[in-house]
């Protein structure tokens, strides 16, 4: 049995250069500004490894257990190319044949979530009907109030309303480019609640997420887009070239894994304070890749035409964070190094344990 942990672990180091070689460097996170006092939590909350001290816990609340369906709202004026690609992400998250690293394969980590029943996440994401908001009905500066009433809109209009689905509709409110949400660029680049009865009507799970590409792409959009205070520092290619609508990709898988797993405030969060819950993509914010943490992306992949990406959809590529993994307790993703070394340090650990 000596002769079988050195062939292993020269596998592995073979391995590691075949799996690194293609992989571009490290990015830095921008919203982590020089002096500020955000960087004390750098540490804590944006990091890759493991650590005990992130409780992250089940509050009995319901999770979407049901197939879920996803109602865009399109606010604003949107160009079809766009639709295309936030549409296709969607479709995505249950395309399970698609190339590996794959959007599927991050939602894997979202399906191991469980409601108090010891039922999963569903696999099934589906993208349902659409509504077009084309002519700003309700101006183009939003407070968080008036986005519930764009969605009472979309759900009671007279010509081909949105169907009302409470346990696994999930409702998504896509601003253009052209439009301002309460504390968006400053904040926030998109967040999730539950609409309020005596405004929709409904209970109904829903998220906004705002095209950043005139207003704070640096913000929103990094890396597609550099912030004004870092200079030297050049974006990098978007995938789909649409730098506004690439950044909000990102965003939008952030919020629907949230509302996967805390439709309505009271399910998976960590911390003690269910107005402000610390949820499954917050404490990965920035993170793409292995070695991502603090001020980094992590790893990321490059494709022929130098566009940056670390997953595939059907089609596609996408830049996507990572998510919080509650059974490891860290933030992983399907295009994660150590995925490639898993089998053979297990392998190892039994050639230990029975040599």
């Amino acid at each position: 049995m000596h002769w079988v942990l050195p062939v292993l672990l020269a596998v592995i180091g073979v391995t590691a250069l075949l799996v690194v070689t293609p992989v571009s460097g490290y990015r830095p996170w921008p919203y982590l500004k020089p002096n500020s006092s955000n960087l004390m939590f750098g540490g804590s909350k944006k990091f890759e490894g493991s650590s005990e001290f992130i409780h992250m816990r089940y509050h009995m609340g319901p999770v979407l257990t049901a197939n879920i369906t996803i109602h865009p709202i399109w606010y604003g004026r949107w160009q079809k190319s766009q639709k295309k690609i936030i549409r296709e992400f969607i479709n995505s998250i249950s395309a399970v044949d698609s190339k590996h690293p794959s959007v599927a394969g991050w939602w894997k980590t979202v399906q191991l979530y469980t409601d108090q029943t010891g039922a999963n996440i569903s696999r099934s994401v589906l993208l349902g009907e659409e509504k077009n908001d084309r002519f700003y009905s309700h101006g183009k500066s939003l407070t968080r109030l008036s986005i519930q009433s764009v969605i009472k809109s979309a759900v009671t209009s007279r010509t081909k309303p949105l169907p009302i689905n409470p346990k696994s509709g999930l409702y998504l409110l896509l601003t253009s480019d052209d439009v301002y949400v309460e504390d968006f660029c400053g904040q926030v680049c998109g967040f999730h609640y539950f609409t309020f009865p005596s405004i929709v009507g409904y209970t109904l799970p829903y998220a906004w997420v705002g095209n950043s590409a005139k207003l704070c792409p640096g913000v929103c959009a990094y890396p597609f887009a550099v912030p004004q205070y870092m200079p030297g520092l050049k974006p990098l290619k978007s995938p789909n070239s649409d730098v506004g609508v690439d950044g909000m990709i990102s965003v939008i898988g952030h919020e629907v894994a949230e509302l996967a797993t805390n439709p309505l405030v009271n399910a998976w969060y960590a911390g003690q304070d269910p107005v402000a819950p610390v949820e499954i993509a917050d404490l990965c914010e920035g993170i793409y890749g292995t070695g991502g943490g603090g001020s980094y992306t992590g790893q990321l992949l490059n494709d022929k035409d130098g566009a940056t990406y670390n997953m595939n959809g059907i089609r596609r590529r996408y830049l996507v964070q990572w998510v919080w993994n509650h059974i490891v307790s860290y933030c992983t993703g399907p295009n994660a190094l150590d995925q490639f070394f898993w089998p053979l340090w297990v392998l190892v650990g039994w050639v230990l344990m029975h040599d």
